[in-house]
């Protein structure tokens, strides 16, 4: 499509709003994102329990390389749960910053 075809198109009045309900088999995408987003915050929750093990306990044996490996994973970990936690909102921001283009 060229660049005249999407002014056409975006004076036209031409777009669309997300609807659920639009078309057969959104409920099952929605339970599947519900599913992955709660065995990401499971991943997320065992590799900061695994990481910060592995911290402390290198910590206290003086292992600085596997304690910088464990803090790592730690940090991870957390960045990982916050952006499954925040990733409706996230999208939701983009989708408002969309509609602002006209």
């Amino acid at each position: 499509m060229s660049f005249f075809t999407h002014l056409v198109l975006a004076d036209s009045g031409l777009g669309g709003q997300p609807d659920p309900n639009g078309l057969p088999g959104s409920s099952a995408l929605q339970q599947l994102i519900s599913g992955l987003a709660f065995w990401a915050l499971l991943a997320s929750l065992g590799g900061l329990l695994i990481s910060a093990a592995v911290w402390a306990l290198s910590s206290h044996s003086g292992n600085y390389h596997h304690a910088s490996l464990g803090r790592r994973g730690t940090l991870i970990s957390a960045v990982a749960a916050f952006l499954v936690g925040a990733a409706p909102a996230i999208v939701t921001f983009f989708e408002n910053l969309g509609k602002t283009v006209h």
